[in-house]
């Protein structure tokens, strides 16, 4: 179970940063945003590996903070292009 979690660490951390560079260069303010809403969901992914690893459940209350933080902010977004906010196209 070790090895698998390790693996997983590797994988969401490769995820992080691929993520990072699509925010950095994303040609529209939609890229971005969708990119930002993946970073949120790939850390709660590494918060909630972070818990299976350790045992430690103090972190998942963050975790659930993060999710809906990332939720509203995406609900947020989608109103402000709805209402003809700038789209960058």
């Amino acid at each position: 179970m070790d090895i698998v979690i390790r693996i997983t660490f590797v994988i969401l951390s490769v995820a992080l940063i691929l993520a990072f560079i699509r925010l950095a260069r994303g040609p529209s303010l939609p890229d971005r945003v969708i990119a930002l809403e993946l970073l949120a969901s790939l850390t709660v992914g590494f918060i909630a590996v972070h818990t299976i690893f350790t045992g430690d459940t103090n972190f998942l209350d963050v975790a659930v903070v993060l999710a809906l933080t990332a939720f509203l902010a995406a609900i947020g977004f989608a109103r402000y292009l709805e209402r003809g906010g700038r789209r960058d196209e």
